[in-house]
């Protein structure tokens, strides 16, 4: 049996990949099997970095909401607030309570009281 040289197709898988790789350093972008390796170990990376970003933002929202509200006692906590809003039954989450307290305090506080009459 003759063997079968994969020629130009081959060549256009390894391009493919290494395009992928090309802002890698060394051997990661030069050398087929390091580059599949890296490449795998990095769309796990991105993947995996996906669900943190979405923890780091809720983090963050949360911080921001708190620190305006005990700046100016509003409420003495962020949880109350947040207890309050769901027993009033407004639906506005975190990240937008995060730009209006950053923007305009004075909504956020007008939201405040309202929930507490």
């Amino acid at each position: 049996m003759t063997r079968i040289k994969r020629g130009y197709i081959a060549r256009r898988h390894r391009t493919k990949i290494r395009l992928f790789a090309s802002s890698f350093r060394g051997a990661r972008s030069r050398l087929t099997r390091t580059i599949t390796q890296q490449k795998i170990r990095a769309l796990i990376s991105a993947h995996q970095d996906r669900g943190r970003q979405k923890r780091d933002f809720r983090r963050l929202w949360i911080t921001r909401i708190n620190a305006v509200i005990r700046a100016n006692k509003v409420y003495y906590s962020y949880s109350k607030l947040i207890h309050h809003l769901y027993k009033r039954q407004l639906l506005l989450n975190r990240k937008i309570l995060a730009q209006i307290a950053i923007l305009n305090r004075n909504c956020l506080y007008m939201i405040s009281n309202d929930i507490l009459k």
